[in-house]
C-alpha cells in the first residue's frame, strides 16, 4: 500500500498537474546517486536529483499484476557523467537498490510517492554503454529455497559452513611485472600450480586499493596470475595485493588439497541422469 501525503493526493486529483519521475540508486558502499526527468535539478526529503538527461519519460515504467518480471531499462542512467565507469567496473553498483518516486516538481515540499522498489542485476557493456535490467520484488518469487543436492560443494569457499579459514589460505605478495590490467606476476611466489585459480585476489596499494577481483588462472611455472575481469586502474609494479586460494568445489580437491573433507557439501557419488536412463540389458 503506497502512502502519499494529503497535499500530493489533492494535486494528483486535480485536472492539471506537474509531475516529475525521481530515481535513486543506493550503491552497495551507501552512496546515493538520484536522477530526475524534470529539466532542472530538485531537491526532494533532502536527496538532490539531478537533471543531466540520462533519466527520460522513454524509461517509464511499466508495471504488471501478473507475477512475472519486469523488464526496465536503465541503459541511460547508468552512462551519467555522474556514474564513475571505474566505480562501475569494481562492482559498487551490483545489486544496487533502486528507488522510483514521483513528485510535483513545481512545488517539491508535497513530497514523493514510491512507484518501485528493485535492484540491479548483471551490468554488462554493450556498443560504448553499460546495461543493467532492474530485478523487482517479484524476482525474489524465483528463487529456490532450500538445499539441493549437487555432486559439487554448495558452500561458498572460507564460509561458515565450509570451514576453513581465509586467513590461513591467504598470502601477501607484490607486482614484478606488468603485462596488462588483467596479468601481472610475482617473481617471491612459489605456491603449487593451480592453487590460486578460481581464488580472490585483493589489492591492498596503488591505484586499485580496495578492490576485489576473482582469479581466472595461477600459473605456477611463470608466477603469473590472470584475473577474470580487468582492473579499472593501471596496475603498476610493486602494487601489493593478498591472494586467497581458490576451490573448484571438487571433493578431491577439498579432501586432498584442503584437507576438509568431512565438512564438503556436495554429494559426490550422487547417480547422474545416466543412472536414471539405465535399463536392463537381456541375453
Amino acid at each position: 500500500m503506497k502512502t502519499i501525503g494529503s497535499a500530493l493526493k489533492a494535486h494528483l486529483a486535480g485536472e492539471l498537474t506537474t509531475l516529475a519521475e525521481l530515481v535513486a540508486i543506493t550503491r552497495t558502499d551507501g552512496v546515493v546517486v538520484a536522477f530526475t526527468t524534470h529539466d532542472a535539478d530538485l531537491l526532494v526529503d533532502g536527496v538532490s536529483y539531478r537533471a543531466d538527461g540520462s533519466y527520460s519519460d522513454g524509461e517509464s515504467l511499466a508495471q504488471k499484476s501478473e507475477l512475472k518480471a519486469d523488464d526496465y531499462d536503465v541503459t541511460g542512467v547508468l552512462d551519467s557523467a555522474l556514474i564513475d565507469a571505474g566505480d562501475v567496473e569494481a562492482g559498487l553498483y551490483d545489486n544496487a537498490r533502486v528507488d522510483v518516486y514521483l513528485c510535483n516538481w513545481a512545488d517539491p515540499s508535497m513530497g514523493k510517492v514510491h512507484l518501485r522498489r528493485g535492484w540491479l542485476g548483471e551490468i554488462a557493456q554493450s556498443g560504448g554503454q553499460y546495461k543493467a535490467s532492474l530485478r523487482g520484488m517479484q524476482d525474489l518469487l524465483t528463487r529456490p529455497i532450500g538445499a539441493t543436492y549437487t555432486p559439487a560443494c554448495r558452500h561458498d569457499f572460507c564460509d561458515g559452513a565450509c570451514g576453513i579459514a581465509a586467513a590461513s589460505v591467504t598470502v601477501s605478495g607484490s607486482v614484478s611485472f606488468v603485462t596488462d590490467r588483467r596479468r601481472f606476476t610475482d617473481n617471491s611466489r612459489e605456491e603449487g600450480a593451480g592453487i590460486f585459480t578460481d581464488g580472490l585476489l585483493t589489492w591492498t596499494s596503488g591505484a586499485n586499493a580496495g578492490l576485489a577481483f576473482e582469479i581466472a588462472a595461477w600459473d605456477s611455472a611463470a608466477k603469473a596470475f590472470k584475473l577474470w575481469l580487468p582492473a579499472p586502474n593501471e596496475i603498476a609494479v610493486g602494487d601489493s595485493f593478498t591472494a586467497r586460494a581458490g576451490c573448484d568445489k571438487h571433493f578431491s580437491t577439498c579432501r586432498t588439497r584442503f584437507g576438509n573433507g568431512a565438512n564438503y557439501g556436495g554429494f559426490p557419488y550422487l547417480p547422474g541422469v545416466g543412472k536414471l536412463l539405465d535399463y536392463p540389458e537381456g541375453n
